[in-house]
């Protein structure tokens, strides 16, 4: 079994009932999930579509007999089956299920990349991450989450509840 952080998300529709659904949805190939409390986020720019909704985040920490690769494919068949609709980059989404850390792997394929390339940067998956595990350690910077929550810089920080 390998530990995994997940990133969860919402800004459309009952965004809190996407992201219960979502986790249930993951129960079938995850287990031991915990999850961490509900942050508010204001969406990140997107040019042209200044008026985002702000999403609902969380993560999860939970332990799977997945590959990644299976992983992957498994959060984006969970992210169908909750309604995800595609609209265009970092647009509005029923749900967003991103993988952040699978055990201390780094993985680099066009499909996907581990730890996640922006997880250090976003305190709106760091914060989440940080209350289940604020002590695990980012397997390219060898920073804890809590160390790289700390060092965010101002114009970095999303979490507004």
């Amino acid at each position: 079994m390998t530990t995994i952080f997940l990133a969860i998300g919402s800004n459309v529709g009952d965004s809190q009932a996407n992201i219960r659904q979502a986790i249930k949805l993951l129960g079938k190939s995850v287990s031991h999930i915990q999850q961490a409390q509900l942050y508010r986020s204001k969406a990140l720019p997107v040019p042209g579509h200044p008026d985002l909704p702000d999403f609902v985040n969380t993560a999860i920490k939970a332990e799977t007999n997945l590959s990644p690769q299976e992983l992957l494919q498994f959060t984006q068949q969970v992210e169908k089956e909750v309604g995800k609709v595609y609209r265009f980059h970092w647009g509005p989404r029923e749900i967003d299920i991103d993988i952040i850390f699978y055990g201390d792997q780094v993985i680099n394929t066009a499909q996907l990349t581990v730890p996640h390339p922006h997880a250090h940067e976003r305190d709106f998956v760091l914060k989440p991450i940080g209350d289940l595990d604020g002590s695990f350690v980012h397997p390219k910077t060898g920073q804890s989450v809590q160390q790289m929550l700390e060092l965010l810089p101002p114009s970095n920080l999303a979490v507004i509840a």
